[in-house]
Formats: structure tokens, sequence, C-alpha cells
């Protein structure tokens, strides 16, 4: 395999890797490096759980999602999830707890998504970062499941993460 770095930003970098596939092709193939995310699902004691509604400049369009956020040089996963939770949504977690990972898009990225569960929340101060348009939420489980149904949740780090809070709830 041969990699050679085509691109470097801020977030991710682009590689573009020739290999021999398992068939015996040979192949070239352009792979976004990510340092990998977090998504979190944060519960009040009312059962209801809190969510966001951000501006996604890539799709030009508002997008319901749980908060989430890429993991700086060294960051523990944990520690991104607490961070995100506060600096997006205004909420400080007693108990952050992993509840799985999955691969964004496997057939162009080796970004991982890092999923937690956030209980025992309390209001802090917002910090939201310089460009974001956040606006925070709250609805309950059933409303979560309906807005993936109608549509009106498209996000998919938020629909896998759901899928696998409701799995391990």
């Amino acid at each position: 395999m041969q990699t050679t770095r085509i691109l470097q930003g801020d977030v991710f970098g682009v590689d573009r890797v020739r290999f021999t596939s398992p068939g015996g092709e040979e192949l070239t193939r352009l792979i976004v490096r990510h340092p990998g995310a977090v998504t979190v699902i944060p519960r009040l004691e009312d059962g209801s759980l809190v969510l966001i509604r951000n501006f996604r400049v890539s799709v030009e369009r508002w997008l319901v999602e749980f908060c989430a956020g890429k993991l700086e040089s060294g960051e523990a996963p944990e520690s991104c999830a607490a961070r995100e939770l506060e600096e997006e949504t205004g909420w400080s977690a007693a108990r952050i707890r992993p509840l799985g990972t999955f691969l964004t898009t496997p057939g162009f990225s080796d970004e991982w998504m890092h999923v937690f569960a956030a209980e025992g929340l309390t209001p802090v101060d917002r910090r939201l970062q310089p460009g974001e348009r956040i606006e925070v939420l709250r609805a309950r489980p059933e409303q979560v499941d309906a807005w993936i149904a109608d549509g009106t949740l498209q996000d998919g780090k938020s629909i896998a993460a759901w899928a696998i809070w409701k799995a391990r709830a």
C-alpha cells in the first residue's frame, strides 16, 4: 500500500491510497483521515432529552441533532463528550456513560464516532465556537422516534446513536 497525503485541513486530512484489492486489482482511492468524534444523548430528570438545532453549511440547512464534536489531539472521548455537551447545550453531566462506537462512513473515511449517554444534568453557560449557530431543544423519546420517522431528524450520526441508546437503555 502506498499512501500520499494530498490535503491537511483543520479537521481532517485526505490521503491518496494505492493498493492491491483482495481480488488482485491495483486500485487508487481517496480516504478522509479523521481523528474521531463523539455524540451525546443527554437525558434530563423528567426523562426528556436534550437535542440541538444546528445550522450545517455543508448542506445549507438547519438540522436536528444530538450534540457532537471532534476529538482534539490526545483528548479522551469521555472528556470530549463532557466538553461538547457544555459548549453546545449549556448542560453539565454528573454521569457520562459510554454506549458504543460506530464507523460513520467507511466507504471513504476512517472516522469513529463514540456514543455517550449523559445524566445528572445541571445548567452551565454555553460556549459556542465562532460561527456556530445552535438552538437547544428538548424532546420526549417518542418525539425523537417521530422525527426520525417523518424526516425531521435526518442526521445520520444522531440516528445511529439513537439506535444504540435504545438498544442499551
